[in-house]
């Protein structure tokens, strides 16, 4: 393995920068001694992209134009935070024009000088590879997730991405620019599997497939044909009803008969509850050799509205894995006997051939402790911090129940994101076991400046991903991620993975992640409860100590959210 990417770190004179590395994006973390923080404004972040000029990051939020729920959308204003700082001690960016090579970061410590003015103090400056793989051969990707959002709304006016009447044979051409957009680097993988598989006639694809009606995959899968195994889910919500049940017509049966009709094998089944896992496996000449997984559906919502994540593992070891609890799916009898199969019955350690440390566990299984109880006593051993982004947080089992837990306990910083029903996202804040609910209703009607309205995306789950983080940059950081929802009655009754990863350049990637959703629907809450009486603005030079002084209380999370995200990886 290299030698770790996850952070980089620089020192201007009292000025620390972290740079924590995402998925093509970054998580910049600052810190100052406390004898330098009087009259401290906020800092101005710059971004050196890959041939590009330096620039400044820019802030929603200013000293003059406050937030209320009266502001109208016309008053929508941009500040470059060299002259409207952020008054965070941490930022996370996601760069717009994308490419490769080392973007450059640069903080600078923004002060009120006597007269009220800002004037630049100590800076310091950092490159990082934000396209730099997990490891030699594993690739982690996740979606954009930002279909309700400002940026959605910037970058293609709300437009529908997908014609109104529900089908999987519409023409996408229009359509691929808003794709690649909001399927980000988990759509990129899942295009770049199937091209690699139709490019290569020694190639044949073992598919297992939940929700399926996103028609690039279907058409990827309809030309590769005769090479194509499918196990695609038949539980209640993907069969078609007749009478004297409610009419309903689904697309996976359109989807099924399509790729039949294309020459491929196409099985219906489900264990007793679900087959809902995600996964293509390449078999070259009937050998596994690569295999692409994660909680990422096949499907228009899979892809382009919900955060998800996808993980391609180019080994064959891993593959093969994969692909013996495939075989064991293939038929009603061995779905049935799976929970006594060998691919059952505990985790699989991940070879030590350009993967980072970790293992896989199929299911269902007899018992879920076959799975779950690794990831409990991993959460349970938390040291340092538990970040999160898992789809409910109400079923049973261990797991859940050590989360719920981890947010009130003492020292640990503990933040998460998961959805309750349709209608509303839950931030869980570090030292609190009352989530702050976000309305997940998109912007509309009356929108607050600098906002404009959204689009909704449809209804369902916005928070699919399955994934924890323990310790991120401690000194045995782990990643817990899959189809797996987690929950006992999944575990042993649906077909799924989950998959255990350690070490920092990994979980760096889904820390940042995870404080990326959660940030972006925090802002929202904060912004639709902003009033005339407690407009949302910057401290100004008489208040700055309102925002500085909670992240130097030691009774105050804030102060260990500072210390936390200005530290590198230990581990």
């Amino acid at each position: 393995m290299p030698a770790s990417t996850a952070a980089v770190t620089a020192q201007g004179g009292d000025l620390r920068l972290v740079a924590h590395r995402g998925d093509r994006s970054v998580l910049l973390a600052m810190d100052l001694p406390p004898d330098r923080v009087e009259r401290l404004a906020g800092f101005a972040l710059f971004r050196k992209t890959p041939g590009r000029a330096t620039r400044p990051l820019y802030n929603r939020l200013d000293f003059s134009y406050p937030i209320t729920s009266a502001t109208t959308p016309e008053q929508r204003r941009w500040h470059p935070s060299d002259r409207a700082p952020f008054q965070k001690f941490r930022w996370v960016d996601v760069p717009h024009d994308f490419g490769d090579g080392d973007y450059e970061y640069t903080a600078t410590a923004m002060y009120f000088d006597a007269g009220g003015k800002l004037e630049a103090g100590d800076s310091a400056t950092v490159s990082v590879d934000i396209a730099r793989p997990a490891a030699d051969r594993l690739a982690v990707g996740f979606t954009r997730a930002y279909m309700s959002s400002q940026a959605y709304r910037d970058e293609f006016n709300n437009a529908p991405f997908h014609p109104a009447k529900g089908s999987i044979d519409f023409d996408t051409g229009p359509y691929q620019k808003q794709y690649a957009w909001l399927g980000f680097h988990a759509r990129e993988l899942i295009r770049g599997f199937l091209d690699g598989c139709l490019a290569d006639p020694t190639i044949a694809v073992d598919v297992f497939a939940y929700d399926l009606d996103d028609p690039d995959t279907i058409n990827a899968l309809k030309v590769l044909g005769p090479r194509v195994r499918m196990l695609l889910d038949n539980a209640s919500l993907h069969r078609d009803s007749v009478p004297p049940a409610k009419p309903r017509h689904v697309l996976e049966t359109d989807a099924a008969a399509e790729i039949t009709d294309a020459g491929g094998s196409v099985k219906r089944g489900r264990f007793s509850r679900f087959a809902h896992s995600k996964v293509l496996i390449a078999r070259r000449n009937g050998t596994a050799v690569r295999v692409l997984t994660g909680s990422t559906n096949f499907s228009l919502r899979g892809l382009y509205v919900q955060a998800n994540n996808v993980l391609v593992f180019d080994s064959p070891t891993v593959a093969g894995w994969f692909e013996d609890a495939f075989e064991q799916s293939w038929t009603t009898a061995g779905m049935k006997g799976f929970k006594s199969s060998p691919i059952a019955q505990g985790w699989f350690e991940l070879p030590d051939d350009g993967l980072p440390p970790g293992a896989v566990a199929f299911s269902p299984h007899a018992s879920a402790d076959v799975s779950l109880k690794r990831v409990s006593d991993a959460i349970s051993g938390a040291s340092s911090s538990l970040l999160f982004s898992v789809m409910g947080l109400r079923g049973g089992g261990d797991v859940l129940r050590e989360l719920r837990g981890g947010m009130a306990r003492p020292g640990l910083f503990s933040y998460g994101i998961t959805q309750a029903g349709n209608a509303y996202m839950q931030l869980y804040r570090p030292g609190s076991t009352r989530a702050v609910r976000v309305t997940f209703a998109y912007l509309h009607g009356q929108v607050p400046a600098p906002f404009h309205a959204e689009i909704s995306g449809g209804v369902g789950q916005v928070i699919h991903d399955k994934y924890v983080v323990v310790d991120f940059n401690g000194d045995d950081p782990r990643v817990y991620t899959g189809s797996s929802n987690l929950a006992s009655g999944g575990e042993e009754h649906n077909g799924d993975n989950l998959i255990e990863l350690r070490g920092s350049d990994v979980a760096s990637l889904y820390a940042v992640e995870a404080v990326r959703q959660i940030d972006h629907f925090h802002f929202r809450a904060a912004m639709k409860g902003s009033t005339p009486s407690g407009p949302l603005v910057l401290k100004g030079p008489d208040r700055w100590h309102e925002w500085v002084d909670p992240y130097y209380d030691p009774n105050d999370l804030k102060s260990l959210d500072r210390e936390l995200f200005a530290r590198g990886p230990s581990g």
